[in-house]
Parts: C-alpha cells; structure tokens; sequence
C-alpha cells in the first residue's frame, strides 16, 4: 500500500510540474515591427486640399501631381519577417505588405498588388514613410499606400 501511495504522490507531482513549466514557458515573442498603413486617395480634379489626417504626409505628397489627397482607411499591423499583412483597397483588389529585412531602425517593406503582378521594395528608417501608388489612375484619381514602421504612440 505504501508503494500505491507514493506513486499516486509523485504522479500528483509531476503533473504539477508539467503544469507550473507549461505556465512558466516563454510567451509568443511581438512581431518584430509595428507598421501604420493607410489608403489615400489622390485626384487631379477639384479643388486643392489635403484631408486633414494627412496632414503630416503633406509635404511627401505636394511635389506629386495630384492636388486633392483623402484618406480612406487606416490599420495597424504587426509584421513579421516574411509574412504578408493583406490590406484591402476601394478598387476591389488587395494589397500585400511585408517585412523583408530588418536591421536596427532600418526596414526593408515590399508591397505587392497580384492583381497587377507588381511588387516594389522600399528601405526607410524609423520615422520614415512610404508613400506609393498601388492602383493605375482611373478618371483621374488612383489609390496610394502609406506605410510607416514603428509610428508614434505604438
């Protein structure tokens, strides 16, 4: 009897622990970079003016042709090495954003459009954005992406 009992122990014991390692393992590491992505809208037509949420893009998009800049939507993702975050655009296609490379404060971020069998890759530092142009120009406006790694309040 006193065998049966001690192995009833050391079974109640190593459940236990496999209980207090399985709690005390290391939790899912963060994606490695924070990005901040925004669809805009730039028109030809109309009246000068920039979307007041642009406002910090404002001299990234002046010099560019385009004189109305709007911005449709906006999401947060974090990225990692390798696997696309998919960002849906107004045109009904989708855009892939991926971290390629990372080294420091410097990223390296391809945005893909399949539907057009494009992809550009772009370096840029911490503070730096993106800004380029995902659809062909229709009726004189087309659809840009604004990709900033790391943004301020996250």
């Amino acid at each position: 009897m006193r065998s049966r009992g001690r192995r009833a122990f050391l079974s109640a014991a190593f459940v236990a622990a496999v209980a207090i390692l399985a709690g005390a393992a290391p939790s899912p590491a963060r994606a490695e970079v924070p990005v901040r992505v925004r669809v805009i809208k730039g028109s030809r037509q109309g009246p000068a003016n920039v979307d007041p949420k642009l406002a910090d893009l404002k001299h990234q998009l002046s010099p560019l042709a385009y004189v109305r800049w709007e911005q449709v939507a906006e999401q947060h993702y974090e990225l990692d090495r390798g696997k696309p975050a998919f960002v849906d655009l107004p045109s009904g296609d989708t855009d892939g954003v991926t971290l390629q490379e990372r080294h420091g404060d410097t990223v390296t971020i391809e945005v893909a459009l399949a539907s057009r069998n494009t992809q550009s890759r772009l370096t840029v530092e911490k503070g730096q954005r993106i800004v380029h142009q995902v659809t062909a120009e229709k009726g004189g406006s087309a659809f840009f992406l604004t990709v900033m790694a790391w943004p301020a309040g996250r």
